[in-house]
């Protein structure tokens, strides 16, 4: 199979399996670690799909691909024109595009009577000041193929559209999706499908902060809990109306007084290490199955599991500023790797793999010299992380905490 993007791409095991992988990555955007489990890494950039197809279609003329596969947002679309072009099984360029735009999903879902939420494709703050007035309440703004939290902007009145519109419009944002305010605890599913046949596996929680960036999750999730059997509905309704047929999903949910609402979709895995968690918590490796359930080596499990324990991850929100020292407690209930200065510098979780056997790890990445940015988007949970199992999420829960109080970002 061909692995395309990735950080790091989690394809430990592969050769084990007996499947030989073709990496498909730009450089300095993965650990080095991950080449002793492929068969070749090439280059070629992640989001270009005319370039994945140019480095890969000689490879499959010599000895054809079974699978094009990743599990970075920002390659869906172009990794689904390469599944097209070669003619295999997976995640097209439609399903891809259709969940990469917020709009084509929503209109998915209105097209089968699916979780409604009032929304409208906007070109400025006249067209969202109107929507606004027809909602008669709170509106968000976003882009519509956003991700990674940015620029997701809740609105009440006139200035905070103004306000919501400058600051899209300094990142050179032109048109947003303006959605009705889903009240309510956010959620996720995560999902494995194969022959068009949809599993939901792990239901998790989150915590997020005012600009709407999700800093800690747990699994599995408790808001939820009277909640799953129509959250299962719901999921497997969604990636029928968005043509999922095969791979892992992730799915955001509202819990509303009026019941889930869908936030956004994924054909695949979480980030947040999710796939971690929900093995930790759950029992199935999303991670593994992406190479052994295509490939017939492993059967999809014919019902979701039970729980049989609990999961979480905080990632490290120091203050804001240049970092003058970073002390860890001696009596920090974690093992706490560090980074050295530029050492694996951009990758999301690094060492994450290194963490996989450990009851409770933290990774500390960042040094003195290094600087701390505001908690805006994803993108900036940039200085570490602890990950952490329990008797359930709250356990879980509690020992992340308890870590991250015993470990001291000082800035200036």
């Amino acid at each position: 199979m061909a692995w395309v993007g990735g950080r790091p791409a989690p394809i430990a095991g592969a050769k084990e399996l007996g499947i030989d992988v073709v990496l498909v990555h730009e450089e300095g955007l993965y650990e080095p670690s991950i080449a002793a489990h492929c068969e070749r890494i090439v280059h070629a950039p992640i989001t270009d799909g005319a370039a994945i197809l140019e480095v890969l279609r000689p490879l499959h003329a010599q000895r054809p691909f079974d699978r094009v596969l990743t599990t970075s947002e920002p390659a869906g679309v172009a990794v689904g024109r390469v599944v097209d072009a070669l003619g295999l099984t997976g995640v097209g360029e439609d399903t891809a595009r259709t969940l990469k735009d917020k709009a084509l999903t929503r209109r998915a879902l209105d097209r089968h009577g699916l979780s409604p939420v009032l929304h409208r494709v906007v070109d400025g703050p006249d067209a969202a000041l109107a929507f606004l007035a027809e909602v008669g309440g709170p509106i968000v703004l976003k882009p519509v193929d956003g991700a990674a939290s940015r620029h997701v902007h809740r609105a009440e009145d006139a200035a905070g559209v103004a306000d919501a519109w400058r600051a899209m419009a300094a990142d050179g944002l032109t048109v947003a999706l303006a959605e009705e305010y889903l009240e309510g605890p956010v959620v996720s599913v995560d999902s494995f499908s194969h022959a068009g046949r949809h599993l939901p596996i792990g239901c998790s929680e989150y915590q997020v902060n005012e600009r709407h960036v999700e800093w800690a999750v747990s699994t599995p999730s408790r808001v939820a809990a009277p909640h799953w059997d129509a959250l299962r509905e719901l999921t497997v309704r969604l990636l029928d109306a968005v043509g999922l047929v095969e791979g892992p999903s992730h799915s955001e949910f509202v819990l509303t007084p009026k019941g889930p609402r869908v936030l956004e979709s994924h054909a695949r895995l979480g980030g947040h290490a999710l796939p971690e968690l929900v093995r930790r918590a759950y029992g199935p490796d999303l991670a593994r199955m992406m190479l052994t359930v295509p490939l017939g080596l492993e059967e999809l499990p014919a019902a979701p599991p039970e729980p049989v324990g609990g999961a979480a991850i905080r990632f490290f929100t120091p203050t804001p500023g240049v970092i003058r020292e970073v002390a860890v407690d001696p009596d920090n209930p974690a093992l706490v790797k560090r980074l050295a200065p530029g050492e694996l510098e951009g990758v999301y979780l690094p060492l994450l793999a290194e963490l996989a056997a450990l009851e409770i790890g933290a990774v500390v990445a960042k040094n003195p010299g290094d600087t701390v940015p505001p908690l805006n988007t994803l993108a900036d949970c940039s200085s570490g992380y602890v990950l952490a199992s329990g008797r359930d999420a709250a356990d879980a829960e509690a020992l992340c905490l308890e870590t991250e109080q015993k470990i001291h970002f000082r800035t200036a």
